[in-house]
């Protein structure tokens, strides 16, 4: 048994944090709501983010920022993506220098087109750091239905060792070392399931889905192929895996969103229906930037980032989709 503190208190937080807590381990949530806190503490649930889902009686949750980070040194991160930079030069002082932080987030950081554990390494410096990523909605995974991803790290005893952090009877994690793969699989997703969602919403049917998921996958491949990374990752749990989940199911916040907008042509709308997080919508310009500074095409997300910035429609999206000159199928050109 280890000892591991959760930041983040909503439905993902929550989530991992059922996950560790069934894996054996002593594990402490923070969040900054108190009465969401008093909520996991007293009636173990939490109905603002998982409904009535009952959560383990061991599992335990504070608001108190020091309580957090004295009572581990594996640090497994929980917040928007947009929010880490802030949150982390605030939590600054307070993490050990040895401490593991595992980030859980998948989004690029729109001011600077970073990375999450980019982000990270920026504001504190050099770190033993991992990622945990793959096909896992929040909805499904708490009731615990089986599921699997990936921990990828710098090296493989890292990886071995958040692998061994997250494994239960139904969390079935794999490892990689290809952090930038599997990292920037986890971001673009979300806005594949957004393009995805338009689609539904425009009431089109399973093969325009199927021209968008496996473009959308190769142009996820070739943005990773360019920084370095294995574009194979995105052909695993962290690329197509996450895909498939994020553009299939009802459950995803980002498919949902596209929806809305493919329906009514409206952001505000949108926004209305899907009130959390979308973090398809935050990231699509600058994962845009990215893929333009390494000379990669990405018409895909290049629709879906000029659909959210107003300057287009969803009709118009997928019509200038359907004029771009093809060229031989292949997983990477």
């Amino acid at each position: 048994m280890k000892k591991v503190t959760v930041l983040g208190a909503g439905a993902w937080g929550t989530t991992m944090a059922q996950v560790l807590t069934d894996s054996g381990h002593d594990v402490l949530m923070w969040g900054r709501n108190p009465e969401i806190i008093s909520e996991i503490n007293h009636s173990h649930t939490n109905k603002k983010y998982i409904g009535g889902h009952i959560l383990p009686t061991e599992l335990s949750a504070t608001d108190d920022l020091e309580r957090a980070f004295a009572h581990s040194s594996i640090i497994v991160l929980a917040i928007p993506a947009q929010s880490l930079r802030a949150a982390l030069i605030e939590w600054k002082n307070y993490f050990d220098p040895d401490a593991l932080i595992i980030s859980t987030l998948k989004g690029i950081e729109l001011s600077s087109q970073l990375r999450m554990t980019e982000v990270i390494h920026e504001v504190l410096g050099a770190r033993k750091l991992a990622i945990i990523t793959g096909p896992n909605l929040a909805d499904e995974l708490i009731l615990r239905q089986p599921a699997g991803a990936v921990a990828a790290a710098p090296t493989s005893e890292i990886a071995a060792q958040v692998q061994e952090l997250f494994a239960t009877s139904y969390y079935r994690v794999y490892v990689s070392t290809d952090v930038v793969g599997c990292e920037f699989a986890g971001a673009i997703k979300s806005i594949i399931a957004l393009a995805v969602g338009m689609s539904i919403g425009m009431g089109f049917g399973e093969n325009t889905q199927a021209m968008l998921i496996t473009r959308g996958l190769n142009e996820v491949a070739r943005i990773a192929a360019a920084h370095g990374a294995d574009p194979l990752s995105a052909a695993g749990l962290a690329g197509m895996g996450d895909l498939v989940a994020s553009c299939g199911s009802a459950l995803s916040r980002n498919r949902t969103f596209g929806e809305v907008l493919g329906r009514t042509g409206s952001m505000k709308d949108a926004r209305v229906h899907v009130a959390k997080t979308v973090e398809g919508v935050a990231s699509s310009s600058a994962v845009v930037e990215i893929a333009h500074r390494v000379g990669v095409e990405v018409p895909v997300i290049e629709a879906v980032a000029d659909v959210v910035a107003g300057t287009i429609t969803p009709t118009q999206a997928l019509e200038r989709l359907m004029e771009i000159t093809t060229k031989a199928e292949n997983f990477i050109r």
